[in-house]
């Protein structure tokens, strides 16, 4: 089963977990992207995320399926927070189960580099100390002007 999900409520790793965990599956593999607290010197205070929500969701589900013709999984859970993300809080989440480690271990960076490359979320750092908070692009996005 495939739980993809944007939310503004804070993001709880057992409940996820327990989403994907199954008896017949005998491996979880788990990603947890959390807020940090710097970013080249500056102090971050916080994380802003903003979606095109609707697409987001069709990409996080054709993600889903892309996984599926990839790897040899079971259940699929792919959490994004939106709005604002304190330090050390979660903003995403992805658990996959599989019946053996080796699958599932490789279907996570496959999701969250599919993620950061093709979902429509934005985020933007707030930084203490007066610098101008700034919304930042993903590298790894097929619009970014920065491989270009």
């Amino acid at each position: 089963m495939d739980f993809v999900r944007l939310s503004k409520d804070k993001l709880c790793v057992e409940s996820i977990y327990n989403m994907v965990c199954s008896a017949e599956f005998g491996a979880v593999s788990l990603f947890v992207g959390t807020t940090r607290d710097n970013f080249e010197g500056k102090t971050v205070t916080k994380l802003e995320y903003e979606a095109y929500e609707q697409m987001a969701v069709k990409s996080l589900q054709k993600i889903c399926h892309d996984i599926r013709g990839k790897f040899d999984v079971g259940n699929i859970a792919i959490f994004h927070r939106l709005g604002d993300v304190p330090i050390k809080e979660a903003s995403v989440i992805i658990a996959i189960s599989a019946v053996h480690r080796a699958s599932a271990l490789k279907a996570v960076p496959y999701a969250i580099d599919s993620l950061k490359a093709d979902v429509p979320i934005w985020k933007k750092e707030i930084y203490e100390d007066g610098y101008q908070s700034e919304w930042k692009e993903n590298s790894e996005c097929m619009w970014s002007t920065k491989n270009k």
